[in-house]
């Protein structure tokens, strides 16, 4: 099971850093339009490779992000808008609105 960081224990630039990236902001606004634990990582139309979206999805999870489980051969995912937005109000509007 990967290692998760709650958003609490994140700092405003790593958030930044997490949401600065296109690739990421692609994941997190698919993510926001989906109904939680039903996207899993294969899912994801992403213009990057297998080794690139793991590290993508790392960097979601250190900052926050999103929170992933294992579902039989799945890993599945779901956006941490709740716990996030309590740590970074209004952060994930504007971000998404971009």
């Amino acid at each position: 099971m990967p290692e998760h960081t709650h958003p609490d224990q994140v700092s405003a630039q790593a958030a930044f850093a997490a949401l600065a990236d296109p690739v990421r902001m692609l994941i997190v606004r698919e993510l926001a339009l989906a109904p939680e634990w039903e996207r899993a990582c294969g899912t994801f139309e992403v213009p990057v490779g297998k080794a690139a979206l793991s590290h993508h999805f790392a960097v979601l999870r250190s900052a926050g992000l999103i929170e992933q489980r294992d579902v039989g051969a799945r890993r599945v995912n779901r956006l941490r808008r709740p716990e996030f937005d309590a740590r970074f109000p209004g952060l994930l509007d504007l971000a998404l609105r971009g």
